[in-house]
């Protein structure tokens, strides 16, 4: 009989909801049902919400102490969160979004390749300055020599030449390098840095347990978070 039921209604006319009248334009649009209910759920919904928030604030203890009161505060009766440091800068943030995995490790072994070179440049620059010396050491198995006064010796031996533009040049150089290497170092390490958190970030992703991981330390500008998971028995 069902199947005759629906097979009847079928050829039945559809009837639409009514339209706004004329003369109720200046009202807006006519309420449907749906609206209805959608604004009734939502109203019922914070009924209940303030309903609980007041039981809550009525049972609670005045002089009860949670951590929450040392990192927020209230100023002319509004409420505000102490400034916490953000886990990620902006330039980490946006390498983070637009660049991928294996641009941010090639990237990261093309300035550990110049952080090598550059310190092989450094150590020779610095053999270099080292002068070199001219001393020169007279006899002393002669009992004649070594009857000199010791004045005498040093005022015969000869002082190295020095060649202070050389020097200086040298040491423009050196620190010339000095200051490209470390821009070089920690260009390295804020790349190891995006690296340890993108890494992260995709193992939270693909690791999809029922119970999730324990964060045992937050992320820093410095440092990425570290998360433990529970070992799960594979079957």
């Amino acid at each position: 009989m069902s199947v005759w039921k629906k097979a009847a209604k079928a050829h039945q006319k559809t009837h639409r909801e009514r339209h706004q009248p004329e003369e109720r334009q200046h009202l807006g649009l006519l309420e449907k049902k749906k609206d209805y209910v959608s604004r009734a759920k939502d109203y019922n919904e914070k009924k209940e919400t303030l309903k609980l928030l007041r039981k809550r604030a009525l049972n609670k203890n005045p002089d009860e102490f949670y951590h929450h009161m040392i990192n927020s505060k209230t100023e002319n009766g509004l409420h505000f969160e102490k400034e916490t440091q953000d886990e990620d800068t902006p330039e980490q943030v946006q390498l983070m979004r637009t660049q991928d995995l294996k641009y941010i490790i090639t990237k990261r072994t093309h300035e550990l390749r110049k952080i090598e070179k550059l310190q092989a440049q450094v150590s020779l620059c610095s053999v270099d300055l080292q002068s070199k010396n001219k001393h020169i050491y007279f006899d002393k198995s002669k009992k004649e020599e070594a009857k000199r006064n010791t004045v005498e010796m040093f005022a015969q031996k000869e002082l190295p030449d020095v060649d202070f533009d050389a020097l200086a040049a040298s040491a423009q150089q050196s620190k010339r390098l000095y200051q490209e290497l470390a821009k070089r170092i920690n260009r390295e390490r804020e790349l190891a840095i995006i690296q340890q958190k993108i890494e992260i970030n995709r193992a939270l992703e693909r690791k999809k347990s029922v119970l999730p991981p324990k964060k045992v330390k937050k992320g820093t500008k410095d440092r990425a978070p570290v998360y433990v998971w529970k070992y799960e028995r594979k079957k």
